[in-house]
């Protein structure tokens, strides 16, 4: 669906600015890498930094960022499907991010048509943020890679686990073939230690030099932390559960470093870049 991935990467052009707005989707080559609570952490960790951050749960059909957050928003994305309100209806504030809450269950999201998929973020750009950050579904169907592809910039999150590795190069091959400049992060989670991570990361980024001429930039680690497990049940992020747990220190380092990063603007920076981005993928 070249068509798509074409049509869906210019939805308006340039967001008010204050500061450098960033559009930014973190996905992953597979389901179970912990992509939702690394989405919903470091949206945490930027705001304690300082920035406005909106988190939209962008996984169509099988979201659950309500859950790891645990809140219990009054409306998410199957109410603007349905036309019952408009996205800025639904907007949530929780611990000073701005949440789009996603729609779990729901047979008409996870099938959403293309003409759907742009309705349904029609009014973000009026959503101001300096991070706009979107947690996509995993793996490389249309809708998934659709929505990345409209992003300024996409996080791969990873384990060290070879299917995890195996299935992230997929996504990546998959996204630059459409995009070649696109600007590509890595995070790898779960790592047993640092040691380990830098292994991880530096054999990943040197294969994707190698074989897809494409330049990954490693933005840190997350160690295997038993305390993320305990916030999860908790079903609160690990920020404010357990603030000075390992893997909260990683998580804000790795906010640092995407906070530091130059995006680039080629369809224009924020969310209205992301909407123009996401308009062209579908001419």
């Amino acid at each position: 669906m070249p068509d798509q991935a074409q049509r869906l990467r210019q939805l308006v052009q340039e967001w008010e600015r204050r500061r450098k707005k960033r559009t930014i989707a973190i996905t992953s080559g597979k389901g179970g890498v912990g992509k939702t609570n690394i989405a919903a952490n470091l949206a945490l960790a930027l705001h304690e930094q300082g920035y406005a951050v909106t988190l939209l749960d962008a996984d169509l059909g099988l979201a659950n960022l309500d859950v790891v957050l645990g809140i219990t928003p009054p409306y998410t994305l199957g109410q603007v499907v349905q036309r019952e309100c408009s996205l800025i209806d639904i907007v949530h504030c929780a611990y000073g991010v701005k949440v789009v809450a996603g729609g779990s269950g729901l047979e008409e999201l996870a099938t959403l048509p293309d003409s759907e998929l742009l309705y349904l973020f029609h009014d973000a750009a009026q959503i101001d943020s300096d991070f706009f950050l979107i947690d996509t579904g995993a793996g490389i169907s249309p809708k998934v890679t659709s929505v990345a592809l409209a992003a300024q910039e996409v996080v791969v999150v990873t384990t060290p686990e070879p299917t995890a590795l195996t299935d992230a190069y997929a996504l990546i091959k998959v996204l630059t073939r459409k995009n070649a400049n696109l600007t590509l992060h890595l995070v790898v989670n779960r790592a047993s230690n640092k040691k380990e991570a830098q292994q991880v990361t530096s054999n990943f980024c040197r294969v994707a030099k190698d074989f897809l001429s494409v330049t990954v930039n490693p933005l840190g680690y997350i160690p295997e932390d038993r305390l993320l497990r305990s916030a999860v049940h908790r079903q609160q992020p690990l920020l404010l559960s357990f603030p000075s747990a390992p893997a909260a220190e990683q998580l804000r380092v790795i906010a640092a470093s995407l906070a530091g990063t130059v995006c680039p603007s080629v369809y224009g920076s924020g969310l209205r870049g992301f909407l123009g981005r996401l308009r062209s993928l579908f001419r």
